[in-house]
């Protein structure tokens, strides 16, 4: 009995340290606005943009118009809507795109978009997918072949307008001993198995544009802590990130932490951006 209660507690110390955890890693770079020069953020101002999005996405732009109420020499207007006609120098536009669960009408409503007036009159489009977009069990491959041929498209239709890729946003893992126990099971713990398949998703879009074309990673931002380490776990062999418990209210959608958090890495992204464009 003692050598059986002393090996289910070897595993459970095993299996404590393969849950979902703060790791070092490499490449995790913290951006800040302090570190972005004035010349960037001026020539960000004469630039426009379009982001199509759901609810993390809302999020997102709560968090950037915190950061803006804070930062006036960011000179940049947000501005919800689907109307290309109000386009101009230093608007970022924005509208909800599509339906949550239904990717296709995602991508199917972004390129809609830009055909009807955004695509050349912006400087810089994109959209994002969301979690609940990539469920367990989706076929990413088929998902990522649509997307790329899609994009292609659209960036020979618009010369002009530079096309930002997005990765998928992800979720918390569940913690705790429920979780160390169903591992023992053999069982996934809650978030693992969607998460994973979000993780592979992202892979492929990193693999594809990585070095190429704009990449903006979400995921990776929401698995960042300050210090530079990541939010992981582990799974057969195989680490993937996750979101930070403390970005998030409800462990998918991002708290006020959380959005400045991304919002403040997407202002240098862009920031950046505009001014390699001059």
């Amino acid at each position: 009995m003692k050598k059986q209660i002393t090996y289910v507690l070897f595993l459970l110390f095993i299996l404590l340290g393969c849950m979902g955890e703060k790791m070092s890693a490499k490449n995790a770079n913290i951006n800040s606005i302090e570190n972005v020069s004035t010349t960037a953020w001026e020539k960000l101002s004469k630039k426009s943009f379009y982001f199509g999005h759901q609810s993390v996405g809302n999020n997102i732009m709560a968090g950037m118009q915190d950061i803006l109420n804070e930062n006036p020499q960011i000179k940049l207007t947000i501005m919800e809507s689907r109307d290309p006609g109000i386009t101009s120098s230093g608007f970022f536009i924005h509208s909800r795109i599509g339906k949550n669960h239904e990717p296709l009408t995602k991508s199917n409503d972004f390129y809609g978009l830009m055909k009807q007036g955004f695509g050349n009159r912006v400087d810089f489009a994109f959209f994002k997918l969301c979690y609940v977009d990539i469920p367990a069990g989706t076929n990413i491959e088929e998902l990522f072949s649509s997307y790329k041929k899609g994009m292609s498209i659209l960036k020979k239709l618009y010369p002009e307008t530079t096309f930002i890729h997005v990765t998928s946003p992800v979720t918390v893992v569940q913690p705790g001993i429920k979780a160390v126990i169903k591992k023992i099971m053999g069982r996934p713990p809650g978030g693992y198995e969607a998460n994973i398949t979000r993780n592979k998703y992202n892979e492929l879009l990193r693999q594809e544009y990585a070095d190429k074309e704009p990449i903006f990673d979400i995921a990776m931002v929401e698995a960042t802590y300050m210090d530079g380490s990541t939010e992981r776990f582990r799974y057969k062999g195989r680490e993937y990130y996750a979101l930070i418990p403390e970005y998030t209210h409800d462990g998918r959608h991002l708290n006020e932490k959380g959005r400045k958090r991304v919002a403040e890495e997407l202002l240098v992204f862009l920031a950046r951006l505009a001014e390699k464009e001059n």
